[in-house]
């Protein structure tokens, strides 16, 4: 025995030794990488020019046209691109992830969230378009974003940072929705702005969020999703305007309106619309991040229909377009990717749309995401798959397609390019592309911003009532019950004692007596979120709400019960439409929300907020109605529970 434990003891040891030296391998390349990067690295310094500063970015002692703001966008285009290296124009042609280290620091060496150290991306990768993930604290992030700037001023041509973000502002985001959400005004998923009907609210949402964005030095918005909702089942439906093509183009186009104002200028934030050419009519509602969810079908003849909403996106001069991952089964004359497919990017968009903005590539369709050589999350490239990492690369750009999002193969391309198989012409188009935004949101002028004011304006005290008020206005009701006396059971009186589930009960005592047992309540309310399948084979898989949406046993017994005993008040948060015929018959009133916090939820309960929203769904009454949908048809399940647009209210 003695000796097993010898043996383990130094089996410990060594493993314990072997971790240790590899850590100060790692952690003795990435500080030798960097101090060697930064001597690289130039000082920029101010000129006065007919009285007015500007910043001499290429370092020459003079002004040249592209550092010149009074100049138009076309000719400082022009003249940066003159001076740049194939390197460089490669350079702004990949959008990966980055990370943020603590109080605001760079990112010194690869993590899990970003493969190479900050040094690295931007002094040797020439990179300058970066997807935050990990969001910190207003003042941090605004230190973070103003000590990238500056590191990307001191390169040769000190290209500034473009920094884009999913959404930040929802109650119950899609992915990271924890982890990753920072101190912003909180608002209603996209789906619930949906449910307001009120396109200048939406419009308000776009501008303070853009405000908020812009205060911490987040410039580019990598949403919104222009996607129908035409599949209940599908897991990115909080993220759309729903199923309805009118209603998702007026709330679309005053999305971008409020980001980006009339015109893309230093004010506005670019919004990259998503995804093109609609990424909801998903077969049997499984979502194109993954294999078994690559193709988009079109049972009922729909194609055109999923185009409405970017024909708003376009007019409303979106900044910048995404594909999705899926293939539009049959529509063209290759099953392939959108992004891979030059019918979908060049005939269709590029062609019979006219649009000349930037177009970039979902997330991880050249490469999956790794760390350490572990793949943590498989690549999206549906219909290539046999195809090498170079030849897709080829492959996108030939498509028309300007820009990879979350890979970043530098290298690849630019021996792609120096062999000829792409052109450097093509490589140009697309800078032009992607430079002209940068000029156009004034980043070249001046991007830093200021700690103490992103502090004044993210999430300030008028914000966040405007997210409070759109949350109360979302929220939709659908039953009221009356007894045989005519009373409505909402809303409920004040004072009462009631019985909750999922409810903060310092927040449900401000309304009513709160009780720990049911048999001492008058009324039971219960705050309940729409059920979905438990898939977790990846690291992605189980961010996502997938599959069955009806309740499943012993869960619904339980819930049934509790209505059987008390007058039950249901919300049910529906990040997807619900399946709930035998809970909608027990329950005396239902509400649907889209993201609300308990406060909102109880004014309307207690009659504070007479309820105004309307579905932007339909409410199936079974999951074999929605098998029996076809993928790509709005509203279409055999009688369902509720309606689209169906809400009532207390007047």
């Amino acid at each position: 025995m003695k000796k097993l434990f010898n043996a383990i003891l130094y089996f410990l040891l060594v493993a314990l030794g072997i971790i240790l030296v590899a850590t100060i391998i790692f952690n003795g390349y990435y500080s030798i990488l960097n101090k060697r990067a930064a001597k690289e690295l130039q000082e920029v310094s101010q000129l006065t020019v007919d009285g007015l500063p500007f910043r001499d970015l290429n370092k020459n002692g003079q002004l040249d046209p592209y550092e010149d703001h009074r100049q138009p966008v076309d000719l400082r285009v022009d003249d940066i691109l003159r001076q740049m290296t194939l390197e460089e124009k490669i350079g702004l042609m990949w959008h990966p992830p980055i990370g943020i280290d603590d109080e605001g620091e760079l990112q010194a060496k690869p993590s899990i969230l970003s493969s190479v150290s900050t040094y690295d991306a931007i002094i040797y990768r020439k990179l300058n378009h970066f997807n935050l993930l990990n969001v910190s604290e207003a003042r941090e992030l605004a230190i973070w974003s103003n000590k990238i700037q500056q590191l990307a001023e001191q390169t040769r041509l000190g290209i500034p940072i473009s920094i884009s973000t999913d959404p930040r502002h929802g109650i119950r985001n899609f992915i990271g929705r924890n982890s990753f959400d920072g101190n912003w005004s909180k608002w209603p998923e996209p789906i619930g702005l949906a449910a307001t009907r009120d396109s200048l609210l939406v419009v308000e949402f776009g501008r303070i969020a853009s405000q908020e964005y812009r205060a911490v030095g987040i410039r580019t918005a990598l949403h919104p999703m222009a996607d129908l909702a035409t599949d209940p089942r599908w897991g990115r439906i909080n993220g759309t305007f729903g199923e309805d093509a009118h209603l998702a183009a007026q709330m679309t186009a005053a999305y971008i309106y409020g980001f980006q104002g009339a015109e893309l200028g230093p004010n506005s934030v670019a919004c990259m619309t998503k995804h093109w050419p609609g990424g909801g009519p998903q077969e049997n509602g499984e979502d194109a991040h993954f294999q078994y969810g690559k193709n988009q079908i079109y049972p009922g003849n729909n194609f055109n229909y999923h185009l409405i909403p970017f024909q708003a996106a376009l007019k409303a001069k979106t900044a910048m377009i995404m594909p999705y991952y899926g293939i539009a089964v049959d529509q063209t004359n290759e099953n392939v990717g959108m992004s891979f497919n030059k019918e979908i990017i060049t005939k269709l968009l590029r062609e019979e749309y006219g649009y000349d903005g930037v177009v970039c590539t979902d997330w991880g369709i050249i490469e999956g995401l790794s760390f350490m050589g572990y793949e943590l999350v498989e690549a999206k490239n549906w219909g290539v798959e046999k195809l090498s990492v170079e030849e897709r690369i080829v492959k996108v750009i030939h498509a028309g397609v300007d820009q990879f999002g979350g890979n970043m193969h530098t290298r690849q391309l630019l021996k792609l390019v120096r062999q000829g198989t792409i052109s450097e012409k093509r490589i140009d188009e697309s800078a032009r592309r992607l430079l002209s935004a940068k000029f156009a949101l004034g980043l070249f002028d001046n991007p830093f911003v200021d700690p103490d004011q992103a502090v004044e304006i993210v999430n300030q005290e008028a914000f966040k009532a405007k997210g409070q008020l759109a949350q109360r206005k979302s929220i939709v009701l659908l039953k009221n019950k009356q007894s045989s006396s005519g009373t409505s059971a909402l809303p409920l009186p004040k004072g009462i004692k009631i019985y909750t589930e999922n409810i903060d009960q310092n927040e449900a005592a401000r309304y009513a007596t709160v009780v720990d047992r049911l048999d001492e309540a008058d009324v039971a309310i219960l705050r309940l979120k729409t059920p979905y399948e438990e898939r977790d084979d990846d690291l992605m898989e189980s961010l996502f709400h997938q599959g069955n949406l009806h309740f499943q046993e012993p869960e619904r017994s339980r819930l049934l019960n509790i209505m059987q005993q008390k007058p039950t008040i249901v919300c049910i948060y529906m990040d997807r439409p619900a399946v709930i015929p035998q809970l909608s018959r027990q329950c005396s009133g239902l509400l649907a929300d889209f993201g609300a916090q308990d406060d909102a939820v109880l004014d309307i309960v207690f009659g504070d907020f007479s309820p105004s929203g309307r579905l932007p769904f339909e409410i199936p009454s079974s999951m074999e109605a929605v098998k029996a949908q076809k993928e790509d048809l709005p509203y279409d399940s055999k009688d369902p529970l509720f309606p689209f647009g169906f809400g009532l209210t207390y007047e």
